[in-house]
C-alpha cells in the first residue's frame, strides 16, 4: 500500500505540472493530498491512520515538512540563498540597461570577417552575459532580436543560427554566477550531511569502530566552491561551441559565411570595443575574482555585483554626455581610496588610540560617503529613466519569490516522498544495480536528462537532487565530492532549456524569431549543441580535476588555509614529501651531520639533550620512510587479489542488509494490522514475505566465499601496519623538528631573559626586609613573568619553593634565600648559554631549519608553500577509491 500512495504522489505531481498548474503549489499540494489520502485510507480500512506510511504517521510527516520550511529561513548557518536576489537584481538590471545590445553589435563587427564569426560572437557574448546576468530568458530574447536578423540577412543556416542563440543563452546556467549553482549548493550541503551520516553508519557497522577517520568523510560544497568548480567546465563548453561553429563554417561555408565590416578598424573602433567590453569584464573580474581569491563570500560578491550593475546602468541609461560617467568615476576612485586606507590604517573603531588611527577612520568615512553619493546618483538616474528601476525591482521580487516558494514546496514533497518509503525504494533500486557506482550515476544522469524534456531546472534541482545525491555521495568506491556532483548535475540540467518539447530557450526564441524560421529548424539547430553538452558532461566526468582543482587551490592558498598537519591533506602531502626524500636524502643527511658537528659544549644539559634527541629523530626519518614504502608495497600487492573478493562479499552483505531492512518493514506493517478478517490475506502475504527474505538472506550468506574469513584479517593486519608506519613517521618528524623550534625559541628569548636577572635578584632584599605576605606576592609576580619564557621551569620551581618557605607556619626566610640563590644560579647559567648560543649556534640552527623545513619539518609549518599547495590541490582533485576501508 505504501507503493500505491507513493505512485499517487508522483502521479498527482506530474499531472499538476503537465497541466500548467503553478509549480509552487503543485509540489506541496500533491504532497498534502497524498498524505491525506493515505491517512484516510488507513483510518477507514485498518482503523489506524498510520497504517499505510513507511514509518510514523500523517502528523509527523506534515510536521517534518513544516520543519523543512523553517530551515530555509531560520537556520542561521544556511545563508547561501541570500545571494539569489542579489544576482537576480544584477542580471535584470544589466539586461535592462542594454549591455547585451552593445556587446552583440560590437562583437559582431569584431568577429564578422572570420568564417562563422557572427555565430562565434554570439557564443562569446552569451558567455559574457552568463557571467554578468545569468538570466536565460533575457539573454536568448536579446540575442534573438539583435543577432538572429543579422545572421539571417547574411545567409546563415536557420538551424545553425537558432541553435547557436539558444545554446549560448543557456550558458548562464553553468557559468558563474548562476542561480542554478546556488540552489544546487544549498541542496547538496544538506545531502552531504546525510551522506556523511550514511557513510559513518556503514563504517561503524562494518568495522565496529565508532570514529571514522576524517580523510574518509564527505567533502561538502558551498556556493563559492560551486562557482569555482563550474568555471573551467563552463569555459570548456564555450570552447566546444566555438570549435563546432568554426568547423561547420569551414566544412560548409554557405551555412556560416564571413561578414565584412563596412567601417575601419581604427582607434575609434578600438575605443568602442573597449567601452563595450571593459565594464562587463570589470564586473566579472570583481564578482568572480573576489570569490576565486577568497576575498569575498558569495553573498558579499552578489552585493558588489548588484552595486556594480546599478553604477553601469547609471551611465548607460543617461543619454546626455555631460557628467555621464561621473558617478562611475567617483565610485572607482572611492573604492581605490578605500583599498589604500585599509592597507595603511587600522580602521577598527574599538582600537582607536592615536591621531593616525583617527585620521584613517575619518578618511574611510569620507571614501564611503563618496561611494554612497555615487551609488545614490546612479540610482536616481535609473529611477528617473522611465519605469526601469520599478520593473527591475518587481522582476527581482517575483523571480526570488518563485524560487523560494518552489524550495518550500520541494521541502514538503521530499517529506511526503520519504513518508511512503520512496527514499528507501530509490536507494534499494540504485544500490541493487550491477556495475556499482558508475551504473548508479549513469541511471541518475539519464533520468535527470529525460526529466529535462518536461521539467524546469529548479524542479529538477530541488526534487531529484535531495533524493539521489546522498546515495551517490555516500558510495566509498567513487568517493566523489559534492562540488563535482553538483557541476555534473548542473551541466545536465542545462540541457533542460534546449530539449524539445518544453525547452524554455526554444520558446523564448520562437517568440521573437521571424516567421520564416520554422519551429522544426529551431529543434534541429539545438540537437548538435545538446550533443556538445553531453560531450562536455563526459569530459568533466572522466576528468574530475576540471571541477575540483580550483576550489581546492583557492582553499589551500587562501589566508585561512589549513596547516600542513591537517589530516585530510596528509595522504597527498606525504605523497609529495616521500618522493622528495628519495631525491634529497643525501643533502638532508649532510645537513644533519653538519648540525651535529657544531660545538655545543656550552649548552645546558636540557638544551643539549633536546638538540641531540632532535638530530637522532631526524636521522631515523629515512628508516621510517622506508617502513612506509615497505608497508605500502605489501598492502598494494595484496590488494590486487583481495579487492575483487572484497567487492563481491560487500555486495552480498549489502543485499543481506537490504533484505533485513525489507523484512523489518514487513514486520512493522504486520504489527499495524488488526484482527479484521479483511486483512487476513495481507497478513499471510507479509508473513510469507518475511520467511522468503530470511531464506534468501541465508542463501546469500552461505554464498560468501570461504576464503573471506582468512583474507579479511590479513588485509586488516596489512592495512593497520601501513597506518602505524605512517603514524610512526609523523610522530618522529614532528619530534625531530619540534626540538629545533624549541631550541631556537629559547635562544631568541635570551635578551628578554637577561632583562629578568635584575628583577629576580632584588627578591633577596624582599625576603629579608618585607613581611612574608608582601615577599610572597613579589616572588609570585616574577614567577608569572618567567612563565612567558620557555625552558626555565627549573628556575620557576626554585622560586616557587622559596615562596612556599615563607608561607604560614613554615616561615623560614633562610631556606627561602637558599632557594632564591639556587634560582639565581640557574637563571644566570640559562642567560649565559643562551647569549653564547645566540652568537655561535643560532646561525647554524637557522641554516639547518631552512634545510629541513620543507621535508622533515613540513608538518609543523604554519602553512604550505604556494607551489606545494598547488601540487596538493591537484592531488586532492582526483577521486580515490576508499571502499576497501569499509
Amino acid at each position: 500500500m505504501e507503493l500505491l500512495f507513493l505512485g499517487i504522489l508522483v502521479l498527482l505531481m506530474i499531472t499538476a505540472l503537465l497541466s500548467g498548474f503553478p509549480v509552487a503549489f503543485s509540489l506541496p499540494g500533491s504532497s498534502i493530498i497524498a498524505i491525506g489520502l493515505a491517512a484516510l485510507a488507513g483510518w477507514v480500512f485498518a482503523d489506524n491512520p498510520d497504517a499505510y506510511f513507511h514509518e510514523g504517521g500523517p502528523v509527523q510527516w506534515l510536521s517534518a515538512g513544516v520543519t523543512n520550511f523553517r530551515s530555509l529561513y531560520w537556520n542561521v548557518e544556511r545563508d547561501t540563498l541570500i545571494a539569489i536576489p542579489l544576482f537576480i537584481f544584477m542580471g535584470i538590471m544589466l539586461q535592462r540597461s542594454k549591455v547585451a545590445e552593445d556587446l552583440l553589435v560590437t562583437m559582431a563587427q569584431l568577429f564578422g570577417p572570420v568564417p562563422g564569426g557572427l555565430g562565434i560572437s554570439v557564443v562569446l557574448v552569451g558567455a559574457l552575459l552568463a557571467a554578468t546576468t545569468g538570466i536565460v530568458g533575457a539573454t536568448v530574447i536579446a540575442m534573438g532580436m539583435i543577432s538572429l536578423p543579422a545572421m539571417l540577412r547574411n545567409k546563415y543556416s536557420h538551424s545553425l543560427a537558432t541553435g547557436t542563440i539558444c545554446a549560448s543563452g543557456t550558458l548562464g546556467q553553468i557559468i558563474p554566477p548562476s542561480i542554478v549553482l546556488i540552489i544546487l549548493a544549498d541542496q547538496l550541503s544538506s545531502a552531504a550531511d546525510q551522506a556523511s551520516a550514511m557513510r559513518k553508519a556503514a563504517y561503524r557497522e562494518i568495522t565496529g569502530e565508532f570514529s571514522m577517520p576524517s580523510v574518509l568523510d564527505i567533502t561538502s560544497a558551498s556556493a563559492g566552491d560551486m562557482f569555482m568548480g563550474a568555471f573551467i567546465p563552463g569555459i570548456l563548453l564555450v570552447a566546444l561551441y566555438v570549435l563546432y561553429i568554426l568547423f561547420t563554417a569551414l566544412l560548409r561555408p554557405k551555412s556560416a559565411p564571413p561578414i565584412g565590416y563596412s567601417g575601419a578598424y581604427d582607434r575609434q573602433f578600438l575605443v568602442k570595443v573597449l567601452m563595450s567590453l571593459l565594464p562587463p569584464l570589470s564586473l566579472i573580474l570583481v564578482v568572480l575574482g573576489s570569490i576565486l581569491m577568497g576575498v569575498a563570500t558569495v553573498n558579499q560578491a552578489g552585493a558588489v555585483g548588484a552595486v556594480g550593475a546599478m553604477l553601469m546602468a547609471g551611465y548607460r541609461l543617461h543619454h546626455r554626455d555631460e557628467r555621464r560617467y561621473w558617478p562611475a568615476f567617483i565610485a572607482i576612485l572611492s573604492v581605490v581610496a578605500l583599498g589604500f586606507i585599509v592597507a595603511n590604517f587600522d580602521l577598527n573603531i574599538k582600537s582607536i588610540n592615536t591621531d593616525e588611527d583617527r585620521i584613517g577612520v575619518a578618511l574611510g568615512l569620507v571614501a564611503v560617503a563618496a561611494l554612497l553619493v555615487a551609488l545614490s546618483w546612479s540610482g536616481w538616474r535609473v529611477f528617473k529613466n522611465g519605469t526601469i528601476l520599478h520593473e527591475v525591482m518587481g522582476e527581482t521580487a517575483k523571480t526570488t519569490s518563485m524560487v523560494f516558494i518552489i524550495l518550500i514546496g520541494a521541502a514538503m514533497l521530499t517529506s511526503a516522498f520519504r513518508a511512503f518509503g520512496g527514499e528507501e525504494l530509490v536507494k534499494d533500486m540504485l544500490t541493487g544495480l550491477p556495475g556499482g557506482f558508475w551504473m548508479q550515476f549513469f541511471v541518475v544522469m539519464t533520468v535527470i536528462f529525460i526529466l529535462g524534456f518536461f521539467l524546469d531546472f529548479i524542479e529538477i534541482a530541488v526534487v531529484v537532487v535531495p533524493i539521489v545525491a546522498p546515495i551517490l555521495m555516500a558510495d566509498p568506491s567513487a568517493n566523489i565530492t559534492a562540488v563535482w556532483l553538483g557541476v555534473m548535475i548542473g551541466l545536465n540540467i542545462q540541457t533542460s532549456f534546449l530539449t524539445p518539447p518544453f525547452g524554455f530557450a526554444l520558446f523564448y526564441l520562437r517568440g521573437v524569431a521571424d516567421k520564416a524560421v520554422k519551429t522544426l529548424s529551431i529543434y534541429k539547430g539545438v540537437v548538435p549543441f545538446i550533443g556538445l553538452q553531453i560531450l562536455a558532461l563526459v569530459i568533466t566526468g572522466f576528468f574530475p580535476s576540471l571541477v575540483n582543482y580550483l576550489p581546492n587551490r583557492t582553499y589551500l592558498t587562501s589566508e585561512s588555509a589549513p596547516p600542513p598537519m591537517n589530516p585530510r591533506i596528509q595522504p597527498c602531502l606525504e605523497e609529495q614529501v616521500l618522493t622528495l626524500y628519495g631525491i634529497q636524502e643525501a643533502s638532508l643527511m649532510a645537513a644533519i651531520d653538519t648540525m651535529a658537528s657544531v660545538d655545543v659544549s656550552y649548552l645546558s644539559s636540557a638544551s643539549a639533550d633536546l638538540l641531540q634527541d632532535s638530530l637522532s629523530k631526524a636521522r631515523q626519518t629515512f628508516e621510517k620512510v622506508n617502513g612506509i614504502h615497505q608497508a605500502k608495497a605489501q598492502l598494494t600487492d595484496f590488494e590486487v587479489s583481495y579487492a575483487p573478493l572484497h567487492k563481491q562479499v560487500r555486495e552480498l552483505q549489502a543485499h543481506v542488509r537490504r533484505n533485513t531492512r525489507l523484512s523489518e518493514d514487513a514486520a512493522l506493517q504486520l504489527r499495524r494490522l488488526d484482527d479484521i478478517a479483511l486483512n487476513d490475506d495481507r497478513r499471510a502475504e507479509l508473513k510469507q514475505r518475511i520467511v522468503d527474505l530470511a531464506s534468501l538472506s541465508q542463501r546469500l550468506t552461505a554464498s560468501i566465499p570461504s576464503e573471506w574469513s582468512s583474507q579479511r584479517p590479513i588485509y586488516e593486519t596489512l592495512n593497520k601496519a601501513e597506518k602505524q608506519s605512517r603514524n610512526q613517521y609523523r610522530r618522529n618528524v614532528d619530534e625531530a623538528y619540534d626540538g629545533i623550534v624549541q631550541l631556537r625559541l629559547w635562544i631568541q628569548q635570551a635578551p628578554e631573559l637577561a632583562a629578568m636577572v635584575g628583577a629576580v635578584a632584588v627578591l633577596e632584599d624582599a625576603i629579608e626586609s618585607m613581611d612574608a605576605k608582601t615577599a610572597m606576592a613579589a616572588i609570585k609576580v616574577q614567577e608569572r613573568q618567567l612563565g612567558y619564557f620557555a625552558g626555565v621551569s627549573a628556575v620557576k620551581s626554585k622560586l616557587s619553593k622559596a615562596r612556599r618557605a615563607l608561607k604560614g607556619s613554615k616561615y623560614n626566610p633562610e631556606k627561602a634565600k637558599a632557594y632564591h640563590l639556587q634560582a639565581m644560579t640557574l637563571l644566570n647559567d640559562e642567560v649565559q648559554w643562551r647569549q653564547t648560543a645566540a652568537l655561535e649556534l643560532a646561525p647554524a640552527l637557522a641554516t639547518y631549519d631552512a634545510a629541513i623545513s620543507s621535508s622533515i619539518g613540513l608538518r609543523l609549518q604554519e602553512r604550505m608553500s604556494h607551489d606545494l599547495a598547488t601540487t596538493v590541490s591537484a592531488c586532492l582533485s582526483s577521486h580515490k577509491d576508499v571502499s576497501l576501508q569499509f
